[in-house]
Parts: C-alpha cells; sequence; structure tokens
C-alpha cells in the first residue's frame, strides 16, 4: 500500500519539485497540495482519502505552518506531520515538536534524506536527525527541573517496554509477539499511553519518555 502524502508550501515552484521527486517514488503518492495552511485544512475536511503524511512548510500566508501543525495534530492526530521549512533555529525546531511535528527537516537536506524521513515517519510515528536530537538534550536538561503535569512513576513496567519497542522500530504485530498479547492489546496500550501523558501522537509521546528518563537518545537514535 502506498503512503499518502499532503504539500503544504506556499512556493509553487518548490512545492512542484517535491511532489515530482516524490511521485517518481514507487511506495508514495501525493493524493493533494495546498499553498497554505487555510487551503490544507479545507482539503482535508472535504477529502474522502486522507493522507498518512503531511509535508509543511512554516512560513506560509493565510495560516502559517505552526497553526496549521497544531490544528492537524489536534484533529487529525493520525496524520503525522513533516516540517519542512528554510527556519533552522533552536526555538522553531522545540515549538514545532511541542504542537505535535513527527520530523523537522530543513529546505537544504537532500532528496534522499526527505524520503528516508517519511519512510521512518510512517513506520515509527516520528523521525530526529543528528541536529533536532541535539536541541531535544538540550531541551530535556532544562525540563528536569520542571516537575511533570503526569509523573513517569504512573506508568505501568509493561507501558514503559511497549514504549521502548515502538522506539525500536518494532511494529504492532513483532511487540505482540515478543510480548505473547494480541495486537488488539499492543493498540489498547498505545491509546492508553496518549490518553495518560495527554500526548498529541507518537512523537510527543517519545519526547515525554525522555523528559522522564523512560528513554536514552540513543534508544531512539538506534
Amino acid at each position: 500500500m502506498k503512503l499518502k502524502i499532503a504539500l503544504a508550501d506556499d512556493e509553487p515552484l518548490f512545492r512542484n519539485g517535491i511532489s515530482f521527486l516524490l511521485q517518481r517514488e514507487a511506495d508514495i503518492d501525493v493524493i493533494f497540495e495546498a499553498s497554505d495552511g487555510s487551503e490544507l485544512l479545507d482539503l482535508l475536511k472535504s477529502a474522502d482519502n486522507l493522507p498518512d503524511i503531511i509535508i509543511m512548510d512554516l512560513k506560509m500566508p493565510e495560516l502559517n505552518g505552526v497553526e496549521a501543525t497544531r490544528i492537524v495534530c489536534e484533529e487529525y492526530p493520525q496524520i503525522k506531520v513533516i516540517v519542512l521549512t528554510s527556519y533552522n533555529t533552536k526555538m522553531f525546531i522545540r515549538n514545532m515538536i511541542d504542537v505535535g511535528a513527527a520530523s523537522y527537516l530543513v529546505k537544504n537536506t537532500t532528496p534522499a534524506n526527505l524520503i528516508k524521513t517519511i519512510r521512518e515517519v510512517a513506520a515509527k510515528g516520528f523521525y530526529y536527525d543528528e541536529h533536532v536530537v541535539e536541541v531535544i538534550k538540550e531541551d530535556i536538561a532544562g525540563a528536569k527541573n520542571t516537575k511533570s503535569a503526569f509523573e513517569s512513576w504512573q506508568l505501568t513496567s509493561r507501558e514503559k517496554e511497549i514504549i521502548q519497542l515502538i522506539c525500536s522500530e518494532y511494529s504492532t504485530k513483532e511487540i505482540a509477539d515478543k510480548l505473547f498479547i494480541s495486537q488488539r492489546t499492543v493498540e489498547g496500550h498505545r491509546n492508553n499511553l496518549l490518553l495518560k501523558t495527554e500526548c498529541k501522537n507518537m512523537a510527543g509521546l517519545v519526547i515525554y519518555a525522555l523528559r522522564n528518563d523512560i528513554l536514552t537518545i540513543k534508544d531512539i537514535m538506534g
């Protein structure tokens, strides 16, 4: 089954170039394009077929990528957002991860890295390169002194184990087989984790787990 991709970028030439690049991949299908956040949300509302992943620019008219990502993550939590922008500041990276972005790329990235990121996000629900991981490490160091709204000890040992397996790229079926439980039970644990920690998606859950010493940076970097 092909990965369904939507693009949101206000530069037609750049957007069309990304579309052309992705359509050459046998396992990827660009199902629609938007020139700003408002158009993207309108397309999502009217779509019979929702994308698996949105490639999102930040600076766009009408509704920018920050607010569009926030709305997508709240209203369509099953859709993953990969930020692709010219902004490469720590502030923007932190902000986009906080609102729920599954990955953050700068527009000078290579075509191969963009395609790799799409496939990693599709498989795991998140993907961070070394630069983004460094920002996350700094953020975690600062967060250690901040009391969490939900303490990590309230997670069961099984829930912590499932987080670790998800981040080690195990599929739902592989986790079920490894733990001798049903796939439905794995999905139930996954949903409970999101509810307990109030995370919007797997990317948010990973950051929560890092901040609370359930995972290490080495775990997510493989």
